[in-house]
């Protein structure tokens, strides 16, 4: 499983995302591209020492800044089941 398709597949989930500065971001995945830029809605910021709340309606974050994200096990089990239809539904020889 890589680790985009891990991403796309999380669509409409919370998502937490931790910056290399510290400052951390939850919200729902809106969407994502091959750099891992991120665009989120409903957010609520965190400050790096976690004294400042900001809630945010949209965001967009950079991929290279990304340190760490968090992805519910439910996007684990979404790509499980995409794997699965792929491979059930392809095309056979015969």
């Amino acid at each position: 499983m890589l680790p985009l398709t891990l991403l796309k597949s999380s669509t409409t989930l919370p998502l937490l995302v931790e910056l290399k500065s510290g400052t951390t971001y939850n919200g729902r995945l809106i969407s994502c591209d091959h750099y891992m830029n991120l665009n989120l809605r409903e957010v609520v910021c965190t400050s790096s020492d976690g004294s400042q709340f900001w809630k945010l309606n949209e965001c967009y974050i950079r991929g290279s800044s990304i340190k760490y994200l968090r992805l519910p096990e439910e996007a684990v089990e979404n790509v499980k089941e995409e794997e699965k239809r792929e491979s059930h539904g392809g095309r056979g020889y015969g």
